[in-house]
């Protein structure tokens, strides 16, 4: 066959640079061109020896070009759409042309996407099945502006990076490629040649699937259809989750819950049935996930992703996850995901240096640098990179019914400082250490969240004393709805873990809490950090013998529930096990065949109905009118007394606390009614591995002021216990 004069076809030096896949503006030589009234095709398969553009069954061979390897042209009359025939050695395949067919992003697309305020990002990047120009296949688009050329690569094209270049659009810096008959479950990566030449496989900052690790390529996933059935759920949401509500949450790691089949961790289905049965049994009203989007080393547990948008691979895919949400929602649990903004690992195939810059991350290391993990931090002040994080944020809440977000690290994100010595951070322009721009990113994830998907919550991680966390955005705040109490928890769990005779001179870390704790929505958290990396399990905190470590837990929940705050749990933690958390395998569930532990497990489960039935235990967890001290500094004896009050009509709830191994009998304490008390929770109950001490039951306050209240009763204070006290509405 003649071979044509690249002259003919288009500058020999663009040729050339397609060929060598350096050319960045395929879509201006290869596929279809008018010339006059006659249609020429160009192809470029550097696989094929000789190609033909084949129209209603009919051949129109396309010639070699010459001194031009793989690229054909030639003319094929008519506009009906063609496919293209390849030869080579015998063997020949026919394929549709991805250079035949137009752009799919339209205008709107391309201003937000230029602005960096495109809300439904992952609408416009990322891998989406659709039909296009009357042909399915799949819509390919990824956001990198300094990169030289952008292709898609994947077993569909030996994962050669010169044959399917992709359209660059304007000044978006996003580029874009529709590949027909591709579809559900291919594997693909983009291949950048960077700003300064180097070349490297990228996986989608936007995919919604991903191969399982150590594999690094991303999926192509369907995400939409799913056939949600959790509308009552939803309607009632933004009810279950306002701060005058019950909400005590499960934190659970799904790789290491439960194990099945020799070791692997439970599907996303498997747990859909039994999480969600376990936790509705205990009690709790939400279950949170430790971080599920895309990770490749499990030893992160999910806190260095890279596929920000895709549930990782491990428990199932995408809608397998939905049916995880969907089966809680109908068991009136609500779904917490963690969600990690604050920084990224440095896996070569995720996001550093994405097109041979610093494009998500900051140059500086002094500010994109995370000293502490090794990862990098976002660059919050590139309106691309917020408008990135910010989506994702939304993709979770609108894409899978996510009821709220916990978001990580959030003290590494306020301050510039965090965690480095002098000289090693970059002040902000006013000299200080607050990082305005990750300040600005969360106020905009806050508004843009609450704004779409009313109902929804977002708890921060926030371990300083940074104002007005959970206060709106318009007051001044960050705009979460709650913050985990961190300071609560480092100082009561610092008491609990002491020797009882040591603990009157730390008696105030248990009371301090309460300067501050209306300050903001707090959740009170005994989070997976507490038991890993030699920190022991909670038991293994406790003091004394074994019996004396129980009851001291079992106190300290007791202590925790009746204290004002929402709660969360790690998992394990509700039967006391034994040894520290290993995410490697299941909790040690054969633990509960103990009746200590067990009986731990029943008084967690009794602890939470207690809360969900009683509003002066929740009704007012955020506002101080819902607290007052019965007993705040009997240092002596590590006694404290309080009452919890909820609205109008509401029994009050007094609770109260012996932190010695030391019986009480005949403790006079004050009671804020005279009348009749039932003692609807005694953590010395012999169901609950305790002795059975107590006070039958119920006790009579009588008139008489005691502890400045008007009222008083003789107790019965069994040694290390809490007790909690409903009035009796009938007296």
């Amino acid at each position: 066959m003649a071979q044509i004069d690249p002259n003919e076809v288009a500058d020999p030096a663009v040729l050339a640079r397609i060929v060598e896949g350096r050319f960045d503006d395929p879509f201006a030589v290869l596929g279809p061109h008018q010339r006059g009234s006659m249609r020429h095709v160009t192809a470029f398969d550097p696989g094929a020896i000789e190609m033909a553009a084949m129209v209603g069954g009919k051949a129109h061979p396309l010639n070699p070009v010459e001194g031009c390897p793989g690229l054909f042209h030639g003319k094929v009359p008519g506009a009906e759409p063609y496919l293209l025939r390849g030869r080579r050695d015998g063997e020949e395949w026919l394929v549709e042309d991805a250079y035949r067919f137009g752009p799919v992003l339209g205008e709107l697309d391309e201003y937000l996407l230029g602005e960096g305020r495109h809300q439904r990002l992952w609408q416009a990047l990322g891998a989406h099945v659709i039909e296009h120009q009357g042909t399915r296949g799949t819509h390919f688009a990824v956001w990198a502006p300094n990169a030289r050329r952008v292709s898609l690569v994947g077993d569909f094209n030996a994962w050669d990076g010169r044959r399917h270049v992709m359209r660059r659009r304007g000044a978006t810096g996003v580029w874009e490629i529709f590949m027909p008959d591709l579809g559900e479950g291919t594997a693909y990566k983009y291949e950048i040649l960077g700003a300064y030449g180097g070349l490297a496989q990228k996986a989608d900052p936007v995919g919604f699937g991903a191969q399982h690790p150590p594999a690094t390529a991303s999926v192509v996933r369907e995400i939409a259809g799913y056939g949600w059935s959790d509308g009552g759920w939803m309607g009632t949401r933004a009810e279950a989750q306002r701060i005058d509500r019950p909400i005590s949450i499960y934190e659970v790691h799904l790789g290491s819950w439960r194990r099945k089949d020799g070791g692997r961790p439970i599907s996303y289905r498997e747990a859909a049935v039994e999480l969600v049965e376990y936790a509705r049994g205990m009690g709790f009203t939400h279950i949170e996930l430790l971080p599920i989007s895309e990770y490749p080393f499990d030893g992160s547990w999910g806190y260095q992703p890279v596929g920000l948008f895709a549930p990782t691979i491990r428990f199932g895919p995408p809608h397998e996850f939905r049916d995880l949400v969907n089966a809680a929602h109908k068991a009136g649990l609500g779904v917490i995901l963690d969600w990690v903004p604050g920084h990224f690992p440095t896996d070569p195939h995720g996001l550093v240096q994405f097109d041979g810059t610093a494009l998500y991350e900051h140059a500086d290391p002094r500010e994109g640098f995370h000293q502490d993990w090794n990862t990098l931090i976002y660059n919050y002040g590139r309106s691309e990179v917020m408008n990135y994080l910010t989506s994702n944020a939304l993709y979770w809440l609108r894409e899978y019914h996510v009821d709220g977000l916990r978001v990580d690290a959030v003290a590494s994100m306020l301050y510039r400082d965090y965690s480095r010595a002098e000289g090693q951070w970059v002040p902000n322009k006013d000299g200080g250490r607050e990082n305005y721009e990750a300040i600005a990113m969360l106020q905009e994830m806050n508004r843009l969240t609450y704004g779409e998907e009313p109902g929804i919550m977002t708890v921060a991680e926030e371990s300083t004393s940074y104002p007005r966390v959970s206060r709106p955005v318009h007051e001044g705040g960050l705009g979460f709805g709650f913050k985990w109490n961190m300071g609560w928890m480092n100082d009561t769990l610092d008491y609990i873990k002491r020797e009882p005779i040591h603990r009157k001179h730390h008696h105030h870390q248990m009371t301090f809490g309460l300067h501050y704790a209306f300050s903001e929505n707090f959740i009170l958290s005994i989070s997976h950090d507490e038991v890993v990396h030699g920190k022991g399990s909670m038991l293994a905190k406790m003091p004394g013998s074994e019996w004396e470590k129980f009851a001291n837990l079992r106190a300290y929940y007791g202590f925790m529930w009746g204290h004002p705050g929402k709660k969360l749990l790690f998992m394990g933690q509700e039967f006391a096990q034994g040894s520290e958390w290993n995410h490697d395998a299941e909790i040690d569930w054969a633990c509960i065949g103990n009746p200590l532990h067990y009986g731990m497990q029943l008084l967690v489960r009794d602890l939470n109905a207690i809360y969900c039935a009683t509003p002066a235990l929740y009704a007012r967890d955020c506002d101080g009118a819902g607290f007052q001290w019965i007993e705040a500094n009997d240092a002596a004896h590590s006694i404290y007394a309080w009452v919890r009050r909820g609205g109008p009509g509401d029994p009050e709830v007094v609770v109260v606390c012996n932190f010695t191994p030391v019986e009480r009998s005949g403790w006079r304490m004050g009671f804020p009614q005279a009348g009749l008390w039932r003692e609807v929770l005694n953590t010395d109950a012999e169901v609950y591995g305790g002795a059975g001490r107590g006070n039958l039951g119920r006790i009579s306050a009588l008139p008489g002021e005691s502890h400045g209240q008007p009222a008083h009763a003789e107790l019965v204070l069994p040694p290390l216990s809490t007790l909690i006290f409903i009035k009796d509405d009938k007296t």
